[in-house]
């Protein structure tokens, strides 16, 4: 295990290290960020002191190699927009992004495993047919048209919940406030939660319904119930446990996506997260915001995916020789 580990961080590390490079090759070309700071009125002389003053006036190469030197310190540059560190920006915007992340891949996660094991055990059922049926419009329907829907239901129509902002906060910590610990914060999460998680748990859902179909057809399945064995034994502690083998993969990028693919969520619903700051960064060219937003995304997913490397050998034991090779 502690070889698979060693391995897992060496390549996480070849991985951040090329996208460094493509996060620098990718922005470096976006546009001017100068234009976006200044007004007509500069002149040319203060336009060059500025980008001076910004580096951007050194080669490429300078550029790049000052850049991973500033990145293996953590240290992110500041923000063209702000002018206030990237980090200190982003750790501002972090509890927001991740407090609707974890209930939403918390909300996916959990409804789907179980509505999949429900519609697996129950295949010809009336409700079976109708959580199939709702999971195609799930699948079917882009994020933004899910959350103008859950806008106009539930905030317009019925006016039960809020329709954007995050409200509600609790001071944890001196940098952390969170809306958890209130009804107020809840009510402000549910249906952003909801439409960021919606995709991702009719997906798992499905997944978890045609592999534990295929598991139940299974000669150990037919053996076990030969032996009079319990129904919950053999459904949950056989059949359920072999079929999160295929599963765990694609849960594991679901959940990754969650965060990655936030942007949209967060606009829709005013969210004051990362992805809504990496949007406004788009659009007044902040490189520095921009490249940051790209490496931590990346970084949760490598890590994401040593996460579910470590859960395969969990899951399953056969795959614990595998990991010496």
């Amino acid at each position: 295990m502690i070889a698979l580990v060693v391995r897992r961080l060496l390549q996480s590390l070849v991985v951040m290290l090329v996208v460094t490079l493509i996060a620098f090759i990718m922005f470096r070309y976006a546009g001017d960020p100068v234009n976006q700071m200044v007004g007509v009125e500069t002149t040319e002389a203060e336009r060059q002191a500025l980008r001076e003053s910004l580096g951007l006036d050194q080669p490429t190469l300078v550029q790049f190699v000052r850049y991973v030197g500033r990145v293996a310190s953590l240290n992110f540059g500041v923000s063209f927009q702000f002018r206030r560190p990237v980090m200190e920006l982003l750790a501002e915007r972090l509890p927001a992004t991740l407090e609707l992340a974890l209930v939403a891949a918390m909300l996916s996660l959990v409804s789907g495993i179980l509505l999949g094991v429900y519609c697996a055990l129950n295949p010809r059922g009336r409700i079976s047919a109708a959580l199939q049926a709702v999971s195609l419009v799930g699948v079917s329907l882009p994020t933004f048209l899910i959350g103008i829907l859950l806008i106009y239901v539930f905030s317009v129509a019925l006016g039960w919940l809020p329709s954007f902002g995050r409200s509600g906060l609790v001071p944890v910590t001196k940098h952390w406030s969170t809306g958890l610990l209130t009804l107020q914060g809840w009510k402000s999460l549910l249906l952003p939660a909801v439409t960021l998680g919606l995709f991702q748990m009719t997906l798992i859902m499905r997944l978890v319904r045609s592999e534990m179909l295929e598991v139940l057809r299974a000669d150990f399945i037919r053996f076990g119930v030969a032996r009079g064995l319990p129904q919950r034994r053999i459904y949950f502690r056989h059949a359920l446990k072999n079929t999160l083998v295929p599963v765990i993969t694609v849960v594991g990028l679901q959940l990754g996506s969650i965060i990655a693919f936030s942007i949209i969520t967060e606009t829709v619903f005013q969210w004051p997260g990362m992805g809504l700051l990496f949007l406004q960064s788009v659009q007044n060219v902040d490189v520095p915001i921009m490249s940051t937003y790209l490496l931590l995304i990346a970084f949760m997913f490598v890590m994401i995916n040593m996460v579910v490397d470590l859960l395969y050998n969990a899951v399953d034991p056969r795959l614990k020789g595998s990991s010496r090779v």
